[in-house]
């Protein structure tokens, strides 16, 4: 009977712990990277504000060149918005709105994941014009981890997991800008 008191008064512990612990947990994440592009300003922006080009320069579209893919609306504009479906568990399912533009300077996106877990969050991306011939652009993302989910963010390194895809499609990106 001791044990049986003792291993309960284990697993409660177990339980407790991480639920405490996620009450004095952030649970809003940034992410922000940047890159120099040696391209004009207007060049770079007017690739990339079409939401249908991260196909070609975000990681993530590029881990399953075989996902089901759909858009909706008019390309470069607010409202559109592309949706993706993969059988990788890393892709999963969900899609991307364009949400305001601030023409030349930013753009604001709502990012819905519904599969392997379900998830509303925002990203952006920003432009400035460093000279005649660079742009520096910044992909950033805004995310939510609702209590208890946010216990999570002890073990996972949002920074370094979404900030290192960006920087690979930011690199990305600018291969594709400086070739031309």
């Amino acid at each position: 009977m001791k044990i049986l008191k003792n291993m309960a008064i284990i697993i409660v512990i177990i339980i407790a712990v991480p639920l405490i612990g996620a009450l004095f947990t952030a649970k809003d994440v940034s992410v922000v990277r940047e890159i120099t592009i040696d391209r004009p300003h207007h060049e770079v922006y007017d690739y990339t504000k079409y939401l249908k080009n991260q196909d070609s320069y975000s990681k993530w579209a590029l881990m399953d060149p075989d996902m089901q893919k759909e858009y909706r609306g008019t390309d470069g504009e607010v409202g559109f918005v592309a949706s993706w479906k993969s059988e990788n568990p890393d892709v999963g399912a969900g899609e991307q709105e364009i949400l305001s533009i601030q023409e030349g300077e930013r753009i604001d996106y709502a990012l819905r994941f519904f599969e392997p877990f379900e998830s509303n969050d925002k990203a952006f991306m920003e432009f400035e014009s460093i000279n005649e011939n660079q742009t520096l652009v910044r992909w950033g993302y805004d995310g939510h981890m609702a209590y208890p989910m946010n216990a999570m963010l002890w073990v996972m390194d949002m920074e370094a997991m979404v900030g290192d895809d960006f920087q690979t499609g930011l690199e990305n990106l600018k291969n594709i800008l400086e070739k031309n």
